[in-house]
């Protein structure tokens, strides 16, 4: 870039910036639109992602994890929180003892995203995960819009997952605590009128940990992680052994509700695994500690897969467990597995029991999944489109210490007041929106190439991802809309199922024959390109079709509420940033042609 890139008109803000006083603000606002098309696609080299943005954080973040430390955090990051969170209402609400397939099906989908974020990891081990594979991939604004997006399901469900603690620490020592340790204040809309001061201690105490090491953070966790794992056991054990088959077939009121081990249908199995999805958020936060690995190209496929693995299979057991201690219709939505427990004669021990295993496992997924948010908004900081403070990595503990110091205090404030059922469905659209961007950037990276590769016309593969994703949505619709036992429509239900399966993996072939790949990751891969990535950007879609009409509205005003931010401050700091990196260039180039001359 050169002097002759910049208009005229935007050089105002070159000395002070657009935040120097209200004049240049408004000047800035003014030049929006052409700052927008300037910033908004431009995506930056993931050498440049990996030296020179990464050099605004100050000092380096220590290399000290090994691929244990990250299967580890991705153990203790997932179960934990989801599955004592989602399983109950999953169970009552759609899925029936068929949550064990919804685990299932939420389980390769999660698998599939997995891949797609471990080649990125591996290819360009930093801190940003999602935010910045978008970033170098489809640019400044697809990134941003996914970093918020990012960061929302995170202080989102960290706040839920911090409210539960509390119901379970309850049970664990026989006190109802929902009733005794929330404070309920009257006058608030009802969600947010009851005050939970347990969940904000957590919050705060668990945020002083990260802030001060990752390496001792990540040790602490495998402890947890490992006694939590016996607790795990524990609960398939005592399911297996006490519990009736017969369960998994039949409700405990027939007359009411629908028997079967599938009671709602097919439909019913996949909405449960659009909500139990939230139960797998824990890896794409180890994908964000990549910056923290000791071998990124050994162990980050190990830990991230490897994880996801292990956590399907506990996630399966425990549901089963679950469906056969108890009908499906009589298991308690918030506290479905200790709860299976309550009342029976001389087993109320094993209630306590599983309270504190779960307290302790919320208490491990809380930490890496903070852990993972404070990396995200580190590197959305380095990239100029949030203020630089939060990029700060401190000299002594080497842990971004200001993002996770003002996220811990964001969700302490979230789980002061916020319900459950308030929070779920917005993270759950959020999470399947983070992946299908994910899914889709790293098949445009390997067949339009990049700033650092052989780089090929974009319109191709834009074309393609564009034209399966509309496959995909209309396999959805005809699956949520088209009423599947009318007898007059059954067989076009059917029809058109197998017509869009058809095109979609038509449609799949034909781009794989007819366009090469721009460049092949030198160090790993996700296999078989582009067929995993786009089975995962197809369920992903589903999964997405699955979710009710008020999580899109929820999801449509947050989504507006951060274009807003990119339009009135993100782009203008972003600009500001790019501006002063350009000038930082010319100096440079200057006293090297002085210094030069004097040597001539």
């Amino acid at each position: 870039m050169d002097d002759k890139a910049v208009p005229a008109s935007d050089q105002v803000t070159a000395g002070g910036g657009s935040f120097s006083s209200l004049r240049a603000y408004g000047r800035a606002l003014a030049q929006t639109p052409r700052r927008v098309a300037r910033r908004a696609c431009a995506a930056t080299a993931p050498g440049e992602e990996m030296s020179r943005v990464r050099a605004r954080s100050g000092a380096d973040m220590a290399r000290a994890l090994r691929w244990w430390d990250l299967v580890g955090l991705g153990l203790g990051g997932m179960v934990g929180a989801g599955v004592f969170v989602t399983t109950g209402r999953a169970t009552s609400l759609y899925a029936g003892p068929g949550v064990v397939v919804s685990y299932a099906i939420a389980g390769l989908c999660a698998l599939l995203s997995a891949f797609c974020y471990t080649e990125f990891a591996v290819d360009m081990p930093v801190a940003g995960g999602a935010f910045s594979y978008l970033r170098v991939t489809f640019g400044e604004f697809a990134a941003f819009l996914t970093g918020a997006n990012l960061i929302m399901e995170y202080v989102f469900s960290n706040a839920a997952v911090a409210r539960s603690f509390t119901a379970y620490l309850g049970t664990a020592v026989g006190v109802d605590a929902a009733s005794k340790w929330r404070i309920a204040v009257p006058g608030l809309p009802k969600g947010f009128n009851q005050v939970d001061l347990v969940a904000v201690g957590v919050i705060l105490l668990i945020t002083v940990c990260i802030c001060y090491s990752t390496k001792e953070s990540s040790s602490v966790n495998l402890v947890l992680t490992a006694v939590h794992v016996v607790f795990i056991l524990f609960i398939i054990v005592m399911g297996f052994v006490h519990g009736d088959a017969r369960n998994l077939t039949r409700p405990a009121d027939p007359a009411r509700n629908p028997g079967g081990f599938f009671p709602h249908g097919a439909v019913g199995v996949f909405n449960g695994a659009a909500m139990v999805y939230l139960s797998y958020i824990g890896y794409d936060a180890v994908s964000t500690m990549a910056e923290e690995v000791r071998h990124p190209a050994r162990d980050i496929p190990v830990g991230v897969s490897g994880s996801v693995v292990l956590v399907t299979a506990l996630y399966c057991l425990m549901a089963a467990s679950m469906s056969m201690l108890l009908p499906y219709d009589k298991i308690d939505p918030d506290a479905p597995f200790s709860g299976a427990f309550t009342g029976r004669d001389g087993w109320g021990w094993v209630s306590n029991v599983i309270g504190g295993g779960a307290s302790l496992g919320i208490l491990t997924s809380l930490m890496v999944a903070m852990l993972g948010q404070a990396r995200y908004l580190c590197v959305i900081g380095r990239s100029g489109v949030m203020p630089a403070w939060l990029a700060k990595v401190h000299s002594t503990t080497a842990t971004p210490i200001n993002a996770s110091a003002f996220l811990g205090v964001l969700t302490a404030a979230l789980a002061l007041f916020t319900e459950l059922d308030v929070l779920l469905n917005l993270v759950c659209i959020g999470t399947l929106f983070v992946f299908y961007m994910v899914a889709n950037a790293v098949i445009f990276r390997r067949y339009a190439g990049g700033s650092s590769h052989q780089h090929r016309r974009p319109w191709p593969t834009l074309a393609f991802l564009l034209a399966f994703s509309l496959i995909a949505l209309a396999f959805t619709l005809v699956w949520k809309l088209v009423p599947p036992h009318t007898a007059h429509l059954g067989g076009l239900r059917t029809g058109l199922l197998c017509a869009c399966g058809a095109l979609a993996v038509a449609t799949v072939a034909l781009f794989r024959a007819l366009v090469p790949q721009a460049h092949a990751p030198e160090l790993w891969g996700v296999p078989a390109m582009p067929w995993v990535p786009a089975a995962s950007v197809f369920l992903n879609v589903f999964l997405l079709g699955s979710l009710d009409r008020p999580s899109y509205v929820r999801f449509g005003v947050f989504s507006a509420a951060a274009v807003a931010v990119y339009l009135l401050y993100s782009v203008h700091a972003s600009f500001d940033a790019d501006e002063g990196t350009h000038a930082a260039v010319l100096h440079s180039k200057v006293q090297d042609e002085d210094a030069a001359a004097c040597h001539v």
